[in-house]
Formats: structure tokens, sequence, C-alpha cells
């Protein structure tokens, strides 16, 4: 088998290779001066494929698309560590489109592979080859791990919303420690706070846990509601990294102490790979 690592995905898809243990094929890429894209695939490929690319914009889905066609000849597999369009996944006023449907339907593949895809209801929409399900992998095991590798005092782990509560058990399970979850508490008529639903934090190291890290806006109002209760240390932790605008300034100025997030998308802040997860759904593992 041979690895394609789409121009989003590039560090992932070589780690992935490694993690196998396969060759990584080059792959050309260029734009031209009307904007077109193009790709070339510089080798001849064996007939079985994995292609890793996160499609974070909309050159990154044409690209994957383009790589789909230049490697349709036999067994394919495609992993989307980041699944763009994910959050379009419904239909709120007539003559929307759900774009999450659109871009899924347009993979051809024998197998597909999303990480923490925004809601896994989104996996209907592959229709992959023979019928196959597209796969949702799960990286809060990875983040545990790492978690657990760093020094912490009374560590806890939060949820920013009731959304991301599953994902802080997957990841407290990983790490082994203790976790709750930020909830609104209307105080007075006119007065709501938001706190953690039972645990204290002063003089805890605090860790707040979600799914992906946007624009940073609702991540800095929660470590700045933490740093006010008195917790030790605030870090944030993602599986994606979108970290748009000036995210990073946000979370910095808001006090955080460190942002921690895997390589779904690539950025400053990816110290976590998701190559082994990938690694086992090739492997069928």
């Amino acid at each position: 088998m041979k690895v394609l690592g789409g121009p989003a995905s590039q560090l992932l898809g070589s780690r992935v290779a490694r993690e196998i243990g396969c060759e990584l094929a080059i792959v050309e890429f260029k734009q031209f001066p009307d904007g077109e894209l193009y790709l070339r695939i510089a080798e001849e490929l064996d007939g079985d494929t994995l292609i890793v690319q996160s499609t974070t914009t909309n050159n990154d889905i044409i690209y994957l698309l383009q790589l789909i066609d230049a490697a349709s000849d036999g067994y394919l597999r495609v992993a989307i560590p980041y699944f763009g369009y994910a959050r379009q996944d419904k239909r709120f006023k007539l003559g929307e489109p759900i774009s999450a449907r659109a871009i899924a339907k347009a993979i051809d593949a024998d197998e597909s592979y999303v990480v923490n895809i925004h809601d896994p209801a989104s996996l209907d929409h592959f229709h992959l080859r023979n019928g196959k399900k597209a796969v949702n992998l799960s990286a809060a095991g990875l983040i545990g791990n790492y978690l657990k590798g760093m020094e912490f005092t009374s560590p806890l782990l939060i949820a920013p919303d009731e959304g991301a509560t599953a994902l802080v058990i997957d990841v407290s399970k990983a790490m082994g420690c203790e976790f709750d979850v930020l909830v609104k508490k209307r105080v007075t008529p006119e007065r709501v706070e938001i706190q953690p639903k039972t645990v204290h934090v002063d003089a805890r190291d605090v860790v707040i846990v979600d799914d992906m890290i946007s624009t940073g806006g609702t991540m800095a109002e929660a470590i700045k509601l933490l740093r006010g209760q008195g917790a030790r240390q605030v870090h944030v932790a993602c599986i994606h990294p979108v970290l748009s605008l000036n995210a990073q300034l946000r979370l910095y100025r808001a006090g955080v102490d460190s942002i921690i997030a895997t390589d779904t998308i690539e950025k400053t802040e990816s110290v976590i790979s998701v190559a082994p997860i990938i690694k086992k759904a090739v492997e069928g593992c």
C-alpha cells in the first residue's frame, strides 16, 4: 500500500505512512493563474492506496477529489481527519443545501475514515463502494494519554458545555482523572452565572476539552471564569484546532497556560498525532 498525503495533511500523511510501515508517495501540487488547482502523483501506484487529506478550506476539498480521481484504480481508502462543512449537516431554511451530505456523497472510495466528526449521523451520507460505512475515529484516548504525561496539581477536566460531555468523559477515562461540565445557573432574575456543575476548581489545574476551537471566543470566556474561581492553571485541549482569526491571541489574553491539539489540522499547537488511530482503522484493529 502507498500513502498519499494531501496538501492539508502532508505531515500527518507522513506519520501515517511511518506508523503503517509503507511507502509515502510524492504528489505535486500547484495552482494556475486563473485559480484552478492541479496535482500529479509523481510515481506509479500499486493498486492499494490510502489518501490522507483534511478539508479545512475549499481548495482542500478540490484537491481531495482530484486525489481520489487520480488514484481511483485499485483499492482506495480515504482518511479525512478534519471533515470540513460537517457543521452544515441540517437544513434550517427552505432552499438550503445539506453541505455535509453533498461533500460526503462525492467521496468515491472503498473505505473512508473521519476523526470526531461533528455529528456521527453525517456518516450515513457517505455512499462507499460495496455498501461500506464510513468510520468515525475518536482521538479522545490519544488526548487523555498525552495529558496523563503532563505534570498537573489535582487535575480536573472540564467540558465547556453539555455537548462536549461525552468527549470529556472519554478523555477522563484515558487520563484517569475527575471531570465536570460548565453550566449556566440563574442567580437572580437578571443575572446568570456559568460555573462547574459540581466540582470546585480552586487551587486545581484545569483542562478545558472540546472537539474544536474555532474563533476561541467561548473558550476565552471559560478560561476567564475558571481563573476567577481560583484555578491554579488553565489549559485547553481540542481535537480540531481551527483557530481562525485571532483565536490564539484571545486565548492567551484570557490567561490560558497552553493550547493542546491534534494534527487533524496542522498547526503549531498540534502536539498529538492521530496517525495511530488511522493505522488501526486501516489494519482493521
